[in-house]
């Protein structure tokens, strides 16, 4: 069973409708009770029907662990990787306990979530698990017509499944109501903190009753989740387990390898990488939307089915991206890592980082879309020679091993390429229903020439078409620690650097100018939002933040600018265009 767990910033609202069959994606059980696995953990007839009815038999570990202390009324701390099922742990013991209560129209229950894809697919979870019992059960994020959700609203709900920013909306109208809420589930908290959404959840928090039950569940725990847990959870249940931990006894590891490439073959490197695997599905994760555009381009020219994915795209051009990748008319989806956090495919086999992700926490949320429900998976990351230390700490972090191996060669390239020309071969002998009308070729050449040199000369052409003969090789390079300059240069060698830090300025802030300031209704955690929403940065690399009646002044590390730069050149704040550049005069 796999939790729904992606984020991203644009999604339309999901299907609650009874009258819409959801059981597409997992295809339905025979009638033959409940699931069987399930029915220990002393969930409800209607919800293990469900599961039945979804093909679901056996819970996940952090099932396994959650849903008994949940079911008990505790309040949860729950940690496990992407896809290991954290949405059904919280929805099914919250869909149990709601049928108990006295629904009256005003939520019972509140799931807050990062994005708006989350709230869809936990949503339209929720409807599946719940479908026998009558909950009702509505998504509200933004980007959705605001008349729309005040309608459902209006007419009573069970569970409202919402993004932060949206949820303050309708609490300030008045259209949300959380004075009789038992529950409150803070799904992917440390995505929640990432984008800024710190402020925004005290607030909400503060208008629920305080004797509610409330569930925390993340794939990672990094300390700043402590003074969460500390503020919103009494006496809370820890249930923390690691990648291998999270998955069930018969699931595929992850296969994680990383080879080293030179930042200017990286293209070449990829298509090698991609030629050897031969996968079924992949997405690869790019930092801006420029890189995306480019790479996708590149991949194009040299004869992938290639789909660009990013922020500047709207709504139904990222569904028609993701329905080609799942109808495998797509090969390949190149995308910021905001714009994949709605992927949840499951043709993917195979996640390429092109650069080293700058944390820990985003590699595990990226490879975490390959090796679900026991499905075998690849992530594979190209590192620069100097992304050695990065490399380690995210063995370190993640407590797995990553294999650095060096690039396949033009004749592994070559050999591979024989191979699946051998195999596709074979098929086609095998089906051979269709070959009689090449005997006009075939027959003629055979009483000049033996049959087998006619085969290889068949072969010869087809490996030249296909453009064998131009891979050029890939200069072999090892990773390395980066330099700190101690062990080559005297103290006289070294560099100015920056007292006040103790660092050399590269490696310190540089203040970035926004054009939108506190006439436009600016919040740091809005700006925090953004650069966490489009870039690479997490929220806590965010430094200092000022902001003024026009304009707002962010700190931001120096070897990060200019990826925000180009992040945020096409995006909105406040849903005002932004204007960032370098503070003239400010850099420190």
């Amino acid at each position: 069973m796999v939790a729904s767990t992606a984020h991203s910033h644009n999604v339309t609202e999901v299907a609650t409708d009874p009258s819409i069959d959801t059981d597409t994606d997992t295809g339905t059980a025979a009638d033959s009770g409940p699931a069987t696995e399930f029915g220990t953990l002393g969930l409800r007839p209607e919800l293990l029907r469900a599961l039945s009815d979804l093909g679901y038999e056996e819970p996940t570990p952090i099932q396994m662990a959650a849903i008994p202390a949940l079911l008990d009324g505790a309040d949860v701390v729950g940690q496990a990787a992407t896809g290991t099922g954290k949405t059904a742990a919280f929805s099914l013991p919250v869909l149990h306990r709601l049928a108990d209560l006295d629904r009256n129209g005003k939520p019972s229950a509140l799931v807050l979530v990062p994005t708006r894809e989350l709230a869809a697919q936990v949503c339209e979870a929720m409807y599946r698990y719940g479908r026998h019992l009558g909950i009702r059960v509505v998504p509200v994020y933004g980007g959705q017509p605001m008349g729309r959700q005040l309608r459902s609203l209006e007419t009573g709900v069970d569970v409202v499944v919402a993004t932060p920013g949206r949820a303050l909306d309708h609490l300030s109208r008045g259209s949300l109501d959380l004075s009789k809420l038992r529950m409150v589930v803070l799904d992917e908290a440390d995505e929640m903190l990432d984008m800024g959404f710190a402020e925004d959840i005290d607030a909400i928090l503060d208008q629920t009753p305080t004797d509610r039950q409330t569930m925390l569940f993340s794939a990672t725990m990094p300390p700043r989740i402590s003074g969460m847990v500390r503020r919103y959870l009494r006496e809370p249940r820890r249930i923390e387990l690691t990648r291998a931990e999270s998955m069930s006894g018969d699931a595929a590891a992850v296969t994680q390898v990383a080879y080293v490439v030179p930042r200017g073959h990286k293209p070449a490197a990829l298509g090698r990488v991609l030629d050897i695997e031969a996968p079924e599905a992949t997405v690869v994760f790019c930092r801006t939307r420029e890189e995306v555009d480019r790479l996708t381009e590149i991949m194009n020219g040299r004869g992938y089915r290639a789909e660009a994915l990013h922020g500047g795209m709207d709504q139904s051009q990222r569904n028609r991206v993701v329905g080609r990748l799942r109808a495998g008319t797509a090969d390949l989806v190149v995308a910021t890592d905001v714009a994949a956090r709605g992927l949840d495919i499951d043709q993917l086999t195979h996640v390429v980082n092109y650069d080293v992700p700058s944390a820990p926490e985003i590699y595990v949320h990226r490879i975490g879309r390959v090796g679900r429900a026991g499905r075998e998976g690849s992530a594979i990351t190209l590192a620069e020679p100097r992304e050695h230390r990065m490399i380690k700490t995210i063995e370190r972090v993640t407590g797995q091993t990553i294999s650095v191996r060096k690039l396949p060669t033009v004749a592994d390239l070559r050999a591979r390429r024989l191979e699946l020309t051998r195999v596709a071969l074979r098929e086609a002998l095998v089906e051979a229903g269709d070959l009689d009308r090449y005997r006009v070729v075939v027959e003629p050449l055979a009483e000049e020439f033996d049959i087998v040199e006619i085969a290889l000369a068949a072969v010869k052409l087809a490996h030249g078409a296909d453009g064998t003969d131009g891979d050029a090789e890939i200069p072999d390079v090892e990773l390395r620690p980066r330099d700190d300059g101690r062990s080559r240069r005297g103290p006289k060698d070294r560099g100015p650097r920056d007292t006040r830090r103790g660092k050399r300025p590269s490696g310190g802030m540089t203040r970035l100018f926004v054009s939108l300031g506190r006439r436009a209704g600016v919040r740091p955690q809005d700006l925090v939002g953004a650069i966490a929403g489009e870039s690479q940065l997490r929220g806590k690399d965010v430094g200092a933040i000022e902001i003024t009646d026009k304009f707002s002044l962010v700190d931001v590390p120096e070897s990060a600018a200019d990826d925000v730069i180009t992040a945020l050149r096409d995006s909105s704040i406040k849903g005002r265009k932004v204007v960032v550049r370098r503070e003239r005069f400010a850099s420190r």
